[in-house]
């Protein structure tokens, strides 16, 4: 059995195993659970157990998880989006292709924490077959985002037949992959996988770290292997209270980022998902984070701050306010506080 499927056979599943590797209340892991699953990799509990707080908040069962009567089973409306099942289809020119049902490790932030890792999230041939199916039929998707659960938990070869369907489809130009697999599973990252992904470019990859300590030698591996296969990395981090929420953390995590051939692509706004209020932020604290990145350090470490709107209205960019007036002149403030302005040059119309 390889390294990768060692670590899920002997992933921290049980409230009896969790409460004896880490302080933590049986009661309160057996209730949350009954709702919402947990699982926690040896490689990333390893990590709880350095690190603490800001990552035994991202998997450890929280009583809080059943108290929130604000949020939403399904905030960004995916559902009511599924012309087919496990298939969302927000944006004109891409679709969303949930592929499984699983995750290494189930974040307790999770936008489809009513579903990933239960019993009602059915995915199998026939759901693949139906999504490949929508998706050729269906010209103005030109690019596929390949997710879950966490795609990469597949086999090689069940991977290997989605992108062989979807790289046959003539419309289809680009193919992502989203998952988090690089930080909580980086062993799951192999030569042979990577040999098998770089078959068919243009692949890009999004994953998912949260803070600096999950930048270890092992996931800076992994990011590198799949880099070096020719694939482009991209983060989305989520702003989350209590594990992520000052201008210092984001700041090391954005930089870091870069040493390890990642660019920081999204830092999201977390969504109103039911079972998540205790990790939500205030917008001026996302605002406050991006002053403090804009300027301060390279443009490659500055992500986009944004928020999903509910109901599946999409991606909305939040930006710190510069702009005072807009004329004749540009009044705005530099990243610095100072006052500077810009003429606003009208376009002129040749006869």
């Amino acid at each position: 059995m390889t390294s990768w499927k060692n670590q899920l056979k002997n992933s921290v599943t049980t409230s009896q195993d969790l409460c004896r590797e880490l302080s933590c209340n049986k009661q309160t892991v057996e209730l949350v659970a009954a709702h919402y699953p947990f699982r926690i990799t040896p490689y990333y509990l390893k990590l709880i157990k350095k690190i603490g707080k800001p990552l035994y908040n991202q998997a450890v069962p929280d009583l809080r998880e059943l108290s929130d009567p604000s949020g939403m089973a399904d905030p960004l409306g995916e559902e009511n989006l599924s012309p087919v099942a496990n298939l969302v289809h927000k944006y004109p020119d891409r679709a969303l292709f949930l592929v499984c049902n699983e995750c290494a490790m189930y974040c307790r932030f999770c936008t489809r924490k009513r579903k990933v890792g239960k019993p009602e999230m059915v995915i199998n041939e026939k759901t693949i077959a139906a999504g490949l199916d929508y998706i050729e039929a269906t010209p103005a998707i030109r690019e596929v985002l390949i997710s879950g659960g966490d795609p990469l938990l597949l086999s090689d070869q069940r991977l290997e037949s989605i992108l062989q369907r979807l790289k046959k489809i003539s419309s289809i130009e680009v193919i992502r992959i989203g998952t988090r697999v690089p930080c909580t599973l980086p062993m799951r990252i192999t030569d042979d996988l990577c040999q098998m992904l770089k078959k068919y470019h243009p692949l890009y990859i999004n994953t998912h770290f949260n803070h600096p300590a999950e930048i270890t030698k092992e996931s800076a591996q992994a990011c590198t292997m799949l880099a070096e296969a020719g694939i482009p990395l991209g983060c989305q981090t989520v702003l989350l209270r209590g594990v992520n929420d000052s201008p210092e953390i984001i700041q090391e995590l954005m930089c870091k980022l870069l040493t390890i051939r990642v660019k920081p692509y999204y830092l999201f706004q977390a969504d109103l998902t039911r079972g998540t209020s205790h990790f939500r932020t205030r917008i001026n604290t996302g605002l406050e984070i991006m002053k403090g990145l804009i300027g301060n350090v390279s443009g490659m470490a500055v992500p986009t701050y944004a928020l999903d709107a509910p109901g599946g209205k999409g991606k909305i960019p939040l930006t710190p306010d510069y702009i005072k007036s807009l004329g004749t002149t540009l009044e705005f403030i530099s990243y610095r506080n100072i006052p500077c302005s810009y003429p606003n040059y009208e376009e002129k119309t040749e006869t």
